[in-house]
């Protein structure tokens, strides 16, 4: 493969740049140096110091950074909190969770009681019955015939005389000049009709 002139600068930089990226992962692999480790056994701690505090002051100063001076990594046991602690008493309304004892019973639910002296309600009432849709728009009378009536329901003319029944329901009961008594055969029910002029 033959490298161009106009690529070769391109190359010489790559492979410089490749150069430094490995120098650069060595050092950061490669572990410290073995003289730093007995320079700090060698110091003897100063005395009055605690080793904690010794080992403080050898952390790295981003470390020192980060850490607060409230947090102390003493691992001494503070007696005088414990009994602080101790001290409190658990004062909530239902069950202490950290004292067995068996369960509280349930609550009961209060029931209201209906008052008993009321009769029990009976069946509904019957509907009423329907309304007779009939219309009487006049009669006829001749002499030695009984008297008729013209009724109308709808689109349908219907000649009655008394007794007789109209549409397989309704039966005229009684002719008078200005009404018509006609009575519902189905629902057993009666009504006067008045006579209406088209």
């Amino acid at each position: 493969m033959k490298i161009g002139s106009e690529n070769r600068n391109k190359v010489i930089a790559a492979s410089a740049l490749g150069l430094i990226a490995v120098v650069r992962v060595a050092f950061m692999l490669w572990p410290s140096g073995p003289s730093e480790a007995p320079a700090a056994a060698a110091s003897p701690a100063p005395t009055g110091i605690s080793s904690s505090s010794s080992r403080a002051t050898e952390t790295k100063p981003s470390a020192r950074l980060m850490a607060s001076p409230d947090m102390s990594l003493d691992p001494t046991l503070r007696l005088q909190l414990l009994h602080a602690v101790e001290g409190i008493t658990y004062g909530g309304t239902g069950r202490n969770i950290f004292v067995e004892q068996p369960d509280a019973p349930p609550i009961p639910i209060p029931t209201h009681t209906v008052a008993t002296d009321l009769p029990p309600p009976g069946p509904p009432p019957p509907p009423p019955p329907p309304q007779i849709t009939l219309k009487f728009f006049g009669f006829a009378s001749k002499a030695g015939e009984p008297k008729r009536v013209f009724l109308s329901q709808g689109d349908d003319v219907f000649i009655a005389a008394e007794g007789d029944i109209v549409n397989r329901r309704y039966k005229v009961v009684h002719i008078n000049p200005n009404s018509a008594e006609i009575e519902d055969v189905l629902f057993n029910h009666s009504q006067s009709i008045p006579l209406t002029q088209n």
